[in-house]
This record gives C-alpha cells, sequence and structure tokens, in this order.
C-alpha cells in the first residue's frame, strides 16, 4: 500500500517542479526593482559610437528609450534595423529615443553604417553589451534582444528576436500619453 501511494506523490512533485522550471524559462525576464538597478547601469556607462567617440549615455536618462541590443553578423537584427529607424524618426520629438548597443567592435559597426542608413545611435559595447542586456532581462542570450525603458528608468517591456515598429507601438503609445 505505501508503494502505491509513494508514485502518485513522486509524480506529482515531477511535474511542480517541471512547471517551475519551464515557468522560469519561459518568462520574459527577471528584473528586480522593475530593472531600475539595470538601467541606472546602462546610463552610468559610456561606450563608443560608429566613430570611435566615447558617449555617456546618461544623456538619455529621463527619455522613453527603445533599446536594441545586436551585432552586425545577425540577419534579424539587420532586418529590423529600418523598422526602429522609422520608429526613431516618428517618435523623436516626443522625448523617445531608439539606441543600438551592438555586440561588435567599432569597426565593425562603422563598416556596417556605411552600407546601410541607420537614423538613431548606435554604440559599440563589444561583450559588455551582452552582460548589460542580461541585466535587463535577455535571460536567454539571444540577439536581437529589445528593452522599452520608461522615462522614470524602469522597464516596461522586453522582446526577443526581431521586432517591428507596429509591435512597439503597442507598448509606447500606452507610454507617450
Amino acid at each position: 500500500m505505501p508503494n502505491k501511494l509513494k508514485s502518485p506523490i513522486v509524480y506529482l512533485i515531477l511535474i511542480i517542479l517541471l512547471g517551475f522550471g519551464l515557468h522560469y524559462f519561459f518568462q520574459d525576464s527577471h528584473l528586480v526593482d522593475g530593472g531600475k538597478q539595470a538601467t541606472q547601469a546602462l546610463f552610468a556607462a559610456s561606450f563608443p559610437d560608429e566613430k570611435g567617440q566615447p558617449q555617456n549615455l546618461k544623456q538619455y536618462a529621463g527619455k522613453i528609450v527603445v533599446l536594441n541590443f545586436w551585432a552586425s553578423w545577425c540577419e534579424p537584427c539587420r532586418e529590423e534595423m529600418p523598422e526602429l529607424s522609422k520608429l526613431h524618426e516618428t517618435y523623436k520629438d516626443k522625448n523617445l529615443v531608439v539606441l543600438g548597443v551592438a555586440i561588435d567592435d567599432v569597426a565593425a559597426i562603422s563598416k556596417f553604417v556605411k552600407e546601410t542608413k541607420v537614423s538613431y545611435p548606435l554604440f559599440a559595447a563589444d561583450m559588455q553589451g551582452m552582460e548589460i542586456a542580461t541585466n535587463l532581462g535577455n535571460n536567454k542570450d539571444v540577439l536581437p534582444y529589445t528593452v522599452i525603458i520608461k522615462a522614470d528608468g524602469s522597464v516596461a517591456k522586453t522582446y526577443f528576436g526581431r521586432v517591428t515598429k507596429p509591435l512597439l507601438e503597442e507598448t509606447l503609445t500606452k507610454l507617450l500619453k
């Protein structure tokens, strides 16, 4: 009799543990305090732009930021850039900025912008960029990865993979009211 009872209990425990594991893997992010500590670290950082000039990211604090982590070798990253450029142009006068943080060096970004027109600021963060992306919820280490940061520094939404302008506008229109 005790062995018959043990079997269902063991299966129940395994199912519960599996459920917690799946929840952890598939949830969008693991941000403490709405991501404010991670965004403070972001805005304290300085990265070179495509010309190699150091840029302090604190100049973007207090704005709504669409932060896109990308790489020049990443095809989905390259495919979404025209839409991110349109988004930047549409909302740049509404306290919103699109920023591209490349997991690349300055030379790769410089070469990329000679071939592709991008209307928003790009920064070379190399592997430090992946650390920042992870701190901002990229628990899967994928590119592209996009984060919408509210003007107060908290994270509004994160996106794994390729994004579109309409997809981002679903969140942005609520923030711009």
